[in-house]
């Protein structure tokens, strides 16, 4: 099983240690907050109720411990591949290769729907473009961006996530004033803590709240990133650890944080949180008065999503360098340019993007819609993937005797508590019925992907075996 790995550190192949320490602190912030804090939390909200406070720290709680796993295998090996090449090294080819592609197929469809959520936005300001124009503009930025040396992609990063913080942290400012009833403006006169229990904590059950926390997994998409990035820091080691260890003040601060003040300032029932064009954001600040606080969110939205495509971008093309380099992707894609990006994995990379902007110029974009579903339950599978990778890989290094200073807690019943709860949600998810098409097609897509994963891994034996049977005839 190791030649497929060969050539992995070639000289002239090595990808830049150009990302400085608050580069990665911003990328670490921005993989933790996407654009579903600002609109698709609102749906989390009517149907969990105040509980939705419960709902994103559950969902925190389980992040928090797959970070920790993935910061264990990444502090040791830092690599572009992240848990796909830690899958790889500790079950086996065809698991790398699996969950490689897979999350690969997943991350190139949602910048198509980042892309065109930027062009909706942009479309709705400044109507004389269509939405497909915009959308190749921003594509075509963000892919140029990509092309130039890392660092550019991380002083990007930066600017785009510290606008979402400073967002936030000024919801948050707000929110609590309005809560203490010290905001002027507005209805917050009429809101405060007695809206946690005025429905009742759990208006629409327990049952709601299970739902709800098979959802929110989804929007913390983009916390694994980190470790993709490392690889191309100053300080992989040191940048790993820190982004692990405050995973979880981050989630607790930004997502229940914010729960939190939405529930106490407006009804868990207010019809426009189900509508994607408000969102948790506006529908709060519109009702505390503050003029066009719906333009201003949108503005946000957008900055998120843009952050999103550039580092769905920049994931996926670094995804793809690693799987080349260990022959499981064609050799073309682990070239360089001269700026030290893998130039045909970023432009490979935006094939979904550009039949995004196809469909959108032809009034067929709900076409996308159908490949969207093969995206909905890949993280939960990237998790399982880095759960056993991580038990198995730990054990491995513990008979060897080998120190691992950054360890999960409570090993291996952690681990295992892990595992338990993500097939858990799965199978959830599939008796529930709202997610059910969600999990056949990621399920399927990731079948077909193991196939072929299991079928490389036989004839690359196969072959080593007959190497073998050549050298001992020789002699």
């Amino acid at each position: 099983m190791a030649s497929h790995q060969n050539g992995a550190n070639s000289p002239n192949q090595t990808l830049n240690n150009g990302l400085k320490s608050r580069h990665m602190a911003m990328i670490s912030i921005a993989g933790v907050i996407g654009a579903t804090l600002f609109i698709g939390s609102g749906n989390v909200i009517y149907s969990a109720g105040p509980a939705a406070i419960l709902v994103y720290g559950l969902g925190g709680i389980l992040v928090f411990c797959i970070m920790r796993m993935l910061g264990e295998m990444a502090v040791l090996n830092p690599d572009s591949g992240s848990f796909s090449t830690y899958a790889d090294r500790a079950i086996g080819r065809w698991a790398g290769f699996s969950i490689g592609w897979l999350y690969w197929c997943a991350w190139a469809l949602i910048m198509g729907w980042e892309a065109y959520v930027a062009g909706k936005i942009l479309n709705s300001w400044f109507p004389i473009i269509p939405i497909w124009g915009y959308m190749l503009a921003v594509i075509i930025s963000l892919v140029i961006i990509n092309l130039q040396n890392v660092k550019n992609y991380g002083e990007f990063e930066f600017w785009f996530a510290l606008i979402k913080v400073i967002a936030i942290v000024i919801f948050l400012i707000i929110g609590s004033l309005a809560i203490m009833h010290l905001w002027p403006w507005g209805n917050s006169s009429a809101s405060g803590f007695t809206n946690l229990t005025a429905h009742g904590f759990m208006p629409n059950g327990f049952a709601a709240v299970i739902t709800g926390i098979l959802g929110v997994i989804f929007s913390y998409t983009g916390a694994e990133i980190v470790s993709v990035a490392a690889a191309e820091s100053q300080n992989p080691g040191k940048e790993v650890r820190k982004a692990s260890n405050s995973v979880i003040w981050r989630i607790m601060l930004f997502y229940v944080g914010s729960m939190f003040v939405a529930v106490c300032l407006i009804p868990h029932d207010n019809i426009l949180l189900k509508d994607p064009t408000w969102g948790t954001y506006s529908v709060t600040l519109t009702e505390l008065g503050i003029p066009e606080a719906r333009h201003i969110v949108n503005f946000v939205v957008l900055t998120s999503v843009c952050s999103c495509f550039n580092s769905g971008l920049y994931t996926c093309s670094r995804m793809i360098f690693s799987l080349s380099k260990r022959g499981d992707a064609p050799k073309v894609f682990s070239a360089l340019n001269k700026k030290g990006s893998p130039s045909m994995g970023v432009l490979a990379s935006c094939l979904f993007s550009i039949l995004a902007v196809i469909l959108t110029a032809t009034n067929s974009m709900n076409v996308y819609d159908v490949f969207m579903l093969v995206t909905g339950t890949t993280i939960l599978y990237a998790y399982l993937a880095i759960a056993f990778s991580q038990l198995r890989m730990r054990k491995k290094l513990e008979a060897e005797g080998v120190k691992v200073e950054f360890k999960v807690w409570l090993f291996p019943w952690l681990t295992y508590g892990v595992i338990f709860t993500i097939i858990a949600a799965i199978v959830g998810m599939i008796i529930e019925g709202t997610y059910f098409q969600e999990v056949v097609y990621t399920t399927v897509l990731a079948f077909f992907i193991v196939l072929i994963g299991m079928f490389l891994q036989f004839t690359d034996s196969k072959k080593q075996r007959s190497q073998i049977s050549d050298v001992k005839r020789s002699y």
